[in-house]
C-alpha cells in the first residue's frame, strides 16, 4: 500500500466536481475523477484545453489531464451512479490502481425544481436513482476500503466521506419537494450512517454533508447570467466549496462525523481555518454575493437522543426480519 492519499470523486467532470479534484490533487490526493462525461481519444489534442469547467467540452479525461499536466496524479474512470454493479466496479477499479481509498466525495446529482404538479414520475425516480441510490450504493462499495485505512500501521489512515446535500430545514422543500426528498435523504444517510460508525466504535470514520451557503456558478446559471447578467453579482467561484472540502478532511474526525455544514460558515469556524475574508470568492470582483441560506439552523437532535429502545439488528443471523 502507497503512502499517498486516495480520494474518489463521484460526479467530477465540470463545474463544483471539477474543481473538488483538481484542488484535492494540488493538495497532494491521487485522484480518481469520475462521471458519466468522456472524452474521445482523437479529442485529446483539442486547441481549446482546458475547457470551459461549466460547458459540456469537460469530461472526465480533460479533468484528469488538467491534473497530470500540473503535476498531479489522476486517473478518470467512467460510472453510472444508476447502474450499483457500474459503481462497484468503480471502486473495485479505484482500489486496484492504487492498492487503497482514503475519501469519497460524492458530487453526482439530477435536478429538477417544480412543484409536485408539475414533476412527472420519471423525473422523481431520476432523481432518486442518481442523488439518493448513487450515493448509498457508493458508500456501501466504498465502505470497506475506507475502513482498511485504520490500520496506520499499514501505511493507512482516516477514512472521509463528503456529501453535497444541505442542512434540513422546511423552507428548502418548497418549489421542488421532489428534488428535495432525495437530497434530504442524502443528508439522513450523513446523520444515519455517522452514528453507525460511532455506535461501531470507528473512531477513524467520518462523513459530512457539504453545501454552499451562497450560490455558485454552474452551467445552470450561465444560462442565467447570458439573459441577465446582474445575476453574476450573486455568484461565488467553486473554489469556496473545493476549500471547504479540503478543510473538512484537515477536520478532527469528531468534528466532522455527521455535520450537516455550509461552506462559508464551515470555513469561518475553528476547524475550517478561521477564514474571514471571503470576498476573493465573488464571480464579480468587489460584489458581496447574497446568502441564500438560513443563517440559523434548527438542531435535529431531541431531549431524549440517547434512548434508542430495543436495538434490532435485522442483518444479525437468526434473528426474525421485520
Amino acid at each position: 500500500m502507497g503512502t499517498q492519499k486516495v480520494a474518489l470523486v463521484v460526479g467530477a467532470s465540470r463545474g463544483i466536481g471539477q474543481q473538488i479534484a483538481i484542488d484535492l490533487a494540488k493538495n497532494g490526493y491521487a485522484v480518481v475523477v469520475a462521471a458519466k462525461s468522456t472524452t474521445d481519444d482523437k479529442d485529446k489534442n483539442t486547441a481549446l484545453f482546458p475547457p470551459d469547467p461549466n460547458s459540456s467540452g469537460s469530461t472526465i479525461n480533460t479533468v484528469a489531464r488538467e491534473i497530470q499536466e500540473a503535476g498531479g496524479e489522476a486517473t478518470a474512470l467512467p460510472v453510472d451512479v444508476r447502474d450499483p454493479s457500474s459503481i462497484e466496479t468503480l471502486v473495485a477499479r479505484t482500489v486496484e490502481t492504487y492498492g487503497r481509498l482514503d475519501a469519497l466525495v460524492y458530487n453526482a446529482g439530477a435536478v429538477w425544481w417544480a412543484s409536485v404538479e408539475d414533476t412527472p414520475l420519471k423525473r422523481f425516480r431520476l432523481m432518486q436513482q442518481v442523488n439518493v441510490e448513487g450515493l448509498y450504493a457508493a458508500v456501501q462499495a466504498a465502505l470497506p476500503h475506507l475502513k482498511k485505512g485504520k490500520d496506520k500501521q499499514q501505511g493507512g489512515g482516516d477514512g472521509r466521506i463528503i456529501v453535497v446535500s444541505p442542512p434540513i430545514y422546511s423552507r428548502f422543500f418548497r418549489g421542488k419537494t421532489g428534488y428535495a426528498m432525495g437530497k434530504v435523504g442524502m443528508s439522513v444517510l450523513t446523520k444515519g450512517l455517522a452514528m453507525d460508525f460511532e455506535r461501531q466504535g470507528l473512531k477513524n470514520m467520518s462523513i459530512t454533508s457539504l453545501w454552499p451557503a451562497v450560490a455558485i456558478e454552474s452551467a445552470a446559471t450561465q444560462k442565467l447570467e447570458r439573459t441577465d447578467p446582474s445575476t453574476a453579482r450573486d455568484l461565488r467561484k467553486a473554489t469556496i466549496f473545493s476549500d471547504a472540502v479540503l478543510a473538512v478532511l484537515r477536520a478532527p474526525i469528531a468534528t466532522a462525523n455527521g455535520l450537516l455544514a455550509l461552506d462559508e460558515d464551515f470555513l469561518r469556524s475553528e476547524s475550517g481555518g478561521h477564514v474571514t475574508d471571503f470576498s476573493r470568492y465573488a464571480l464579480v470582483p468587489g460584489t458581496a454575493p447574497r446568502r441564500i441560506m438560513p443563517k440559523r439552523l434548527p438542531d435535529l437532535t431531541v431531549e431524549e437522543q440517547e434512548d434508542e429502545g430495543t436495538r434490532i439488528n435485522s442483518a444479525a443471523p437468526g434473528k426474525a426480519k421485520l
